[in-house]
C-alpha cells in the first residue's frame, strides 16, 4: 500500500484512499480522459525502435469488465485527449511518425477531422496536451521531445482553436509547454514548463543544460488571449507534466523526478497534497459523474486511479 500524505486542513486525499492500478501492459502511457459513458481513455506511446516501432495505441478502459482494448491504431502518436461537450474525442497527436496535429472523432461513427494541422503553413512540433475551456476553445501545448522530423515552427508555445477553426498562437514565453489547465472561473491559463534541454535521446556523454521546469499562471482573457503572470511553483530539478484542476481551483500535477507523483496545489502555490506513485507519472485527470471525485493517473506503463475529496471540472 502506498503512502499518501495530506494536508491537515481541509484534506485533498481521505486517510487510506489507495492507488490501484487499472492497466500495466502498455510502452509509455499518457493522456487519460473520461468518456461520458464512464470509461476512461488514454495513449500508449511507441516512439522507435525500443517498442519494435509500434504505430501507438488509444486504449479505452471499461470500468464494467475492468479490461483494457485497443480502441484506435495507428494513434498518430496520441499524446493528450479530452472529450468535448458533445462527446467527441479531441486529440494531440505528436511526432516520431506521429501526425503532428489536432483531431476530432464522433465516436458514434468513428470519423475524424483535422482541426489543426499547420500554423503559418508549416507543420507543428509536437502537439502534446490540451484543454477545452468553457465555451468550447481549445487550447494546446506544441513541445518536441521526441521525433526525427524537422523542426519548422520557431517557437515552442501555446495555441488556441476558435470555434470557427482559426487558430492562434497565444503564448510564446512559457519555455517548453506541456501540461495545461484553465481555472474553473475562466480568468487562468496554467501552463506546465518543462525544459529538458533537448529536443531528443542524447548520447549518454552528452550533457545538456535544462531550462524552465516551472507551473506557470497566465492572465486569460474572454477573447482567449493570454499574457504571462507568475511562476506559481518552481519544480527545478524535477520536471511536471500533465496537469489539471479541481472545482475549487486546486492544481494536480504529475511531477517526474526524485521524488515524483501527483502534487496538489492552491492557485497561490501552496502544496496541499502529494501522491506517490511507483511509476514516472506522466497526467492527471479527474473522471465524470460517478467518478467525478476520481483522479486517473498515467505513469510508466500503466494506468492508475485514486478517490479524493474533491470533484474535477467537466470538459478537461
Amino acid at each position: 500500500m502506498l503512502a499518501v500524505l495530506v494536508a491537515q486542513d481541509r484534506p485533498i486525499v481521505a486517510p487510506g484512499a489507495k492507488l490501484e492500478r487499472l492497466f500495466g501492459d502498455g510502452f509509455f502511457t499518457e493522456g487519460p480522459a473520461s468518456a461520458p459513458d464512464g470509461s476512461v481513455y488514454f495513449s500508449d506511446i511507441t516512439v522507435g525502435k525500443g517498442s519494435g516501432y509500434q504505430a501507438g495505441y488509444i486504449w479505452r478502459w471499461d470500468p464494467q469488465t475492468r479490461t483494457s482494448t485497443v480502441f484506435r491504431s495507428p494513434s498518430g502518436m496520441s499524446n493528450g485527449m479530452v472529450f468535448d461537450t458533445q462527446g467527441r474525442l479531441v486529440v494531440a497527436e505528436g511526432a516520431a511518425f506521429g501526425g503532428r496535429r489536432i483531431t476530432r472523432t464522433d465516436m458514434k461513427t468513428g470519423k475524424s477531422v483535422i482541426l489543426a494541422g499547420l500554423f503559418n503553413g508549416r507543420p507543428f512540433n509536437s502537439p502534446n496536451d490540451l484543454v477545452l475551456d468553457a465555451r468550447g476553445r481549445i487550447y494546446f501545448t506544441d513541445p518536441r521531445y521526441v521525433g526525427w522530423e524537422p523542426i519548422e515552427q520557431p517557437v515552442q508555445g501555446v495555441y488556441r482553436i476558435d470555434l470557427d477553426g482559426r487558430v492562434s498562437l497565444v503564448v510564446a514565453d512559457a519555455g517548453k509547454p506541456n501540461g495545461i489547465a484553465v481555472s474553473p472561473d475562466q480568468t487562468t491559463l496554467y501552463v506546465a514548463a518543462h525544459d529538458n534541454g533537448s529536443f531528443g535521446d542524447l548520447p549518454p556523454e552528452t550533457q545538456a543544460a535544462p531550462g524552465r521546469k516551472a507551473l506557470l499562471a497566465y492572465d486569460l482573457a474572454p477573447d482567449g488571449s493570454a499574457k504571462f503572470r507568475r511562476a506559481v511553483v518552481d519544480f527545478s530539478p524535477a520536471g511536471p507534466d500533465g496537469i489539471t484542476v479541481d472545482r475549487d481551483g486546486n492544481i494536480y500535477c504529475a511531477v517526474q523526478g526524485e521524488h515524483e507523483g501527483i502534487y496538489v496545489y492552491s492557485p497561490a502555490g501552496k502544496q496541499l497534497a502529494y501522491i506517490p506513485t511507483p511509476e514516472s507519472p506522466t497526467n492527471v485527470k479527474f473522471g465524470r459523474a460517478s467518478d467525478a471525485q476520481t483522479l486517473f493517473i498515467t505513469a510508466g506503463k500503466s494506468l492508475y486511479r485514486i478517490r479524493v475529496e474533491r470533484t474535477g471540472q467537466t470538459g478537461e
